[in-house]
Parts: C-alpha cells; sequence; structure tokens
C-alpha cells in the first residue's frame, strides 16, 4: 500500500521521488507566500536548493507562465498560469458557494446587479451574478471573462496586489485590451487608476465596460491579505441617481463579510 506524504511535516519530503518536481513546487509553495516577487538567491537560501538549480526551475516555469521575471528588480513573481490554478479552485465551490447569498443580498439592498470575480491572468472572470428585478443584463454573466483593468471588480483586486507584481502583468501598453475607447492604456494611467482605488478604498468604472454603466467593487482579502476575489454593483447611469460613494459602503461589507467567511 502506498503511502501519500504529509505536505505539511517538515520531514515528509526529505527523500521525494521526483526532485526536481518537489523543488518545483515547494518553490511555488514559497512565491505564493510573499508579498511581493522574490530574489532566486533569497529562494535559494530559504529553500536549500542550489542556486543553479533555482535559476533552471525558474527559467522553466517562466516558460510556461508560472513565474514572471522583473528584471529591473533582478526577482521573480508568480505569473498569469499560477493565477489560472488559483482561479480554477476557487471555482470549483467554496467562494462561489460562500459568495452567492452575500451577492444577492447586496443586490437586494442595493436595488442593483451585484456579482463576484476572481482574477485570471489580466482577465476578471465572473462565478456569481444577481440581477436585480427589472434591471438590464449586464456583460459580467457567469462564465464572461472581461479585462480586469477596466472592470471595477478588476481594479479592487489589481489595487491590492503588490505593485510589482502588477508591473509583471501589465509591462508595456501591448498588454491593455480595449472595450469602449475609454480607460488606462499605459502603466503610467493603470498606476494612477489604482493610485485613486487605494486612496477611495474601492474601485469605480464609468463605461469602460460598457458604455451608459458604471460600477463600484471591492477586493476580497484572504488571511493574508492576498486578494482573492471582488464584490461589485452595476448599474445603468441615466436609469438612476446612485452615486458610487453612496454604494461603495454596501459593497464594502460584502467584500469584508466574505472575507472573514473564507478565513
Amino acid at each position: 500500500m502506498s503511502v501519500i506524504p504529509d505536505i505539511h511535516d517538515p520531514g515528509a519530503a526529505r527523500a521525494p521521488q521526483v526532485p526536481a518536481a518537489d523543488q518545483t513546487l515547494r518553490i511555488l509553495s514559497f512565491l505564493a507566500r510573499q508579498r511581493g516577487p522574490a530574489a532566486a538567491h533569497a529562494i535559494s537560501d530559504h529553500l536549500g536548493i542550489p542556486r543553479s538549480s533555482v535559476y533552471h526551475l525558474l527559467a522553466a516555469m517562466a516558460a510556461h507562465g508560472f513565474v514572471v521575471h522583473i528584471a529591473s528588480e533582478r526577482r521573480w513573481g508568480l505569473g498569469t498560469a499560477a493565477f489560472e490554478l488559483a482561479g480554477g479552485y476557487t471555482r470549483q465551490q467554496p467562494l462561489a458557494r460562500l459568495g452567492r447569498p452575500l451577492v444577492s443580498g447586496l443586490a437586494d439592498r442595493v436595488g442593483e446587479s451585484a456579482h463576484l470575480a476572481v482574477m485570471t491572468g489580466r482577465d476578471v472572470l465572473y462565478i456569481v451574478e444577481e440581477r436585480a428585478p427589472r434591471r438590464p443584463a449586464l456583460v459580467s454573466e457567469v462564465g464572461v471573462r472581461l479585462p480586469a483593468h477596466l472592470a471595477a471588480t478588476g481594479r479592487a483586486m489589481l489595487a491590492a496586489l503588490p505593485r510589482e507584481q502588477v508591473r509583471a502583468l501589465y509591462p508595456d501598453a501591448a498588454t491593455f485590451a480595449d472595450r469602449t475607447g475609454r480607460g488606462p492604456r499605459r502603466p503610467s494611467e493603470l498606476r494612477d487608476v489604482l493610485r485613486r482605488t487605494r486612496q477611495d478604498g474601492y474601485a469605480s468604472e464609468d463605461g469602460e465596460v460598457t458604455l451608459g454603466f458604471r460600477s463600484i467593487g471591492v477586493a476580497v482579502l484572504d488571511h493574508t491579505g492576498w486578494p482573492v476575489a471582488a464584490l461589485a454593483v452595476t448599474w445603468e447611469a441615466a436609469a438612476t441617481a446612485l452615486a458610487g460613494a453612496s454604494v461603495a459602503p454596501a459593497v464594502r461589507s460584502a467584500a469584508d463579510e466574505l472575507s472573514r467567511r473564507l478565513r
């Protein structure tokens, strides 16, 4: 009978049958626990892996999108493929199951449609939507992806990420998608948007995803402060006099409650 080692037991992985795979997973786990990208020598020193091996493994992971190299800082951070894995886990039930009643309650409280999204690369993926009565259908249906830098949910999560991680995701103008001709088109413009988001305590967008519609979003943070998702409310600007500042407290309350339930 084979025995599966306990990954939380420091002695369980002393003699892995596939050393390269073991080292790769340890590097990914180490990067996932950091607040920002890390230098290769720090990875090597912390994990006890020869530096030459660390560089070879990082290069292989970079080729597959699991890590990115920030050359100007000589550091490595998680890549878009790692975000895909995180999004895949959250879509398999826990986050959607815990978030659905909160999204529904938020829509009832505000009287507008609400939704929950996760990051997947440079996109947000909507996993829960609650359309308010007599409100138009939105593009943010479950399973839809939208550019994170344009959506309120995406901006809320990007603003909570380490700045180095945002630079890795959006290194130049070529990485900025466009939908309505509005929104940031280069890294410096995105930095301004995220700075305002952090100052306000919520993200907003006005016609950048769909002309005539506005949204307010707040990040859902895990126990380490990492943005695992975001809640948002969207409304038709011409049909209501709602202001972002008046909606934000309700969205923040729901996001904080979901953060609490995830811990």
